[in-house]
């Protein structure tokens, strides 16, 4: 007789997924999750608004582990603005109000270097960030008069991307994890005295993860997707022995070993497979945080 489905186990893998614009990440996730055997864990990292498109990273399985070292990657945008117009959610779903005489592509070009370094951000609004315990969103829409908390954000990169004409302007950004673009996008037009908005925002990668590797979210489960070893790309990693695999599998320490890094994870692989990630110790030793792997793999 064949498993039933609630025993059947996923292996754990790290799908790179372009996700269309209207559909939020919850409800990719959803989708993914009904299509995968009961039970399954499905997660993803880090959340795109529904009106935005692209690289969506979504893990199945024991990978769903996985995400607190891939949600503070940075992450690489397409966003077009619309200058001389301002939009209460900073998105198309405004409302949307003319601001001023549109910004010519020279304007913005101009402005976008005095954005580039660390800074300050204020939430949107409409966001999901929770003050006092709910929705930001939810307290706004309620007409609640609620400051919204600022955080600490780097822009890495930001140039003009393409000229649309009649004061529309894609611009590429790299910039921290935690960003929001809409945020941006509406400081650079309120610097430039005319107003702007993100008419359309396409996350283009997520660290080196990149959107043109990646599949359509209707693609997503079964066989396949990125190895964790792969997603992990970006972590010092510690070849382990077989005895050393064995107690980590079990979540036990191994020494660090020459050249390992005084802070930060490290990913531990047995014939270059992710077995787990690792945080170094006051003792030396590499203490697993997160396995990956069975006791006793298949």
């Amino acid at each position: 007789m064949p498993e039933p489905a609630s025993a059947v186990r996923v292996a754990p893998a790290v799908w790179l997924v372009d996700k269309p614009a209207g559909p939020t990440s919850h409800d990719v996730v959803a989708a993914v999750r009904r299509r995968l055997p009961r039970r399954t864990k499905v997660g993803h990292a880090g959340t795109l608004d529904p009106f935005a498109t692209g690289l969506l990273v979504v893990m199945t399985g024991r990978a769903t582990r996985l995400a607190p070292y891939l949600t503070g990657l940075d992450k690489t945008y397409l966003a077009t603005m619309r200058t001389g117009w301002t939009s209460a959610s900073g998105d198309p779903e405004g409302p949307i109000e003319a601001a001023g005489e549109p910004a010519t592509a020279e304007a913005v070009a101009a402005a976008l270097p005095g954005f580039v370094g660390a800074q300050r951000q204020r939430v949107p609004a409409l966001s999901a960030v929770k003050v006092g315990g709910e929705r930001l969103y939810r307290r706004t829409r309620r007409g609640e008069e609620v400051e919204a908390p600022e955080r600490g954000i780097v822009v890495h990169e930001l140039r003009l991307a393409e000229d649309h004409g009649g004061g529309r302007v894609t611009v590429e950004a790299r910039v921290s994890s935690g960003t929001y673009m809409r945020t941006l996008v509406a400081d650079v037009g309120a610097r430039l005295g005319c107003g702007a908005y993100c008419e359309a925002l396409r996350r283009t990668a997520v660290g080196g993860l990149a959107v043109a590797d990646a599949v359509a979210p209707d693609e997503v489960g079964g066989a396949g997707g990125l190895d964790p070893r792969a997603a992990l790309a970006h972590l010092p990693a510690r070849e382990l022995s077989g005895e050393e695999a064995a107690r980590v599998r079990h979540g036990g320490a191994v020494a660090a070993g020459p050249g390992a890094p005084a802070d930060g994870p490290v990913a531990l692989l047995a014939g270059g497979r992710l077995v787990a990630v690792a945080q170094p110790a006051a003792d030396g030793a590499l203490r697993p945080a997160v396995v990956i792997e069975d006791p006793e793999p298949r």
